[in-house]
């Protein structure tokens, strides 16, 4: 895959390829960590999985203080369901699925014979009742095709509860901008290793954890489980947040971001105030191009369970911008990943033991 110019080294574009052609719906995240622990192991002190399934990367064992960096690796799709009498697969989502983009598609079976194909049917537009037109397809009105004569066919391919996702993987559309299925968060999953790699040979006063975290997407629970064991004193997610540069998006309600114009440092109660003000100081120090996101609540990412672990952690969020978030087409800057890399990594070699991040 060609297309990345001066963007990003080789090395690093070959791993988020490699990191994005993997199917890792919430619970199946094991192939996605294959990827990033084999990275990870040739540039870490130690690489161990948690018996939840997250990896985490450690460099640096015993300094201090403790911080966290974590990307979610989890992805959406979904699940086989039912298998019918004549051969059909009807199916589950796993995590907040748009059905309008759903009949037609394309998906991949993962079972543990490999992938089978298949395809998301629905009854042809000129069937549809006029009612049907205008309302989108209920789960249960959709299936998958797998070719299938029958259920016994069916079955011998495909067991109820494997995952499912749709059958595309990452391209180019210019040097800069990628899209794909599962930059949510794989993007973000990405920069934690790009991170770790920076990191690698400096010497560091602080303790770093990067952490590829599972099941996200059905309620932050890698997060929670790492950062239980982990406990750290600083804890940073890294996930995708909502761009507002394509049109009907409403910046009064999202804020102003924009793609290709760096990592997005969210501000709000979620968020460390200190944390916050020496992620900006670095940005402005390293002249690294970045934007402020306004959070007014939790802010549904894995910093929501990492600020409250065990008696509170120095939580921080930093977001790749994304356009059309949870579809097949998910789109982001492959200039945004690199300078959340080099945000991180500058921030982590600022940390020293005398830092204090209590708030005041």
């Amino acid at each position: 895959m060609k297309g990345h110019g001066d963007i990003m080294k080789k090395d690093s574009f070959d791993f988020l390829n490699s990191l994005m052609n993997t199917i890792s719906p919430s619970g199946f995240e094991e192939e996605a960590v294959k990827v990033w622990a084999g990275r990870a192991k040739t540039f870490t002190d130690k690489v161990e999985t948690d018996i939840m399934g997250s990896s985490i990367a450690v460099l640096n064992g015993e300094g201090s203080p403790k911080v966290m960096i974590s990307g979610h690796i989890d992805e959406i799709g979904f699940m086989v369901q039912y298998i019918s009498e004549d051969g059909y697969i009807y199916f589950s989502t796993i995590g907040g699925i748009d059905r309008h983009v759903l009949p037609g598609q394309r998906v991949w079976i993962k079972t543990k014979k490999g992938k089978v194909l298949g395809v998301i049917g629905r009854k042809p537009i000129h069937l549809l009742e006029d009612a049907e037109r205008n309302k989108v397809a209920k789960l249960e009105e959709l299936w998958i095709d797998i070719g299938a004569k029958n259920a016994k066919e069916a079955k011998a391919a495909v067991e109820v509860g494997d995952p499912v996702v749709c059958a595309v993987g990452m391209k180019m559309l210019n040097k800069d901008i990628a899209v794909g299925r599962g930059f949510d968060d794989k993007a973000g999953a990405f920069v934690v290793n790009e991170t770790l790699s920076l990191l690698s040979g400096k010497k560091l006063k602080a303790s770093f954890a990067g952490v590829a975290t599972v099941q996200e997407e059905i309620g932050l629970r890698g997060a929670r489980t790492s950062a239980y064991g982990i406990s750290p004193d600083i804890g940073i997610a890294v996930d995708v947040t909502f761009a507002s540069d394509f049109p009907l998006m409403d910046k009064k309600k999202t804020g102003d971001i924009k793609i290709s114009e760096g990592p997005v440092i969210a501000k709000g109660p979620n968020i460390n105030p200190k944390v916050f003000h020496l992620l900006v100081e670095t940005a402005k120090k390293a002249k690294i191009p970045y934007q402020v996101e306004g959070i007014s609540r939790a802010t549904g990412t894995d910093a929501n369970v990492i600020q409250m672990t065990r008696a509170g952690v120095a939580a921080a969020l930093v977001s790749i911008p994304m356009r059309y978030m949870h579809t097949q087409v998910e789109l982001i800057s492959l200039s945004d990943l690199e300078n959340s890399a080099k945000l991180l990594t500058a921030f982590v070699l600022k940390l020293n033991k005398g830092i204090d991040f209590i708030p005041g």
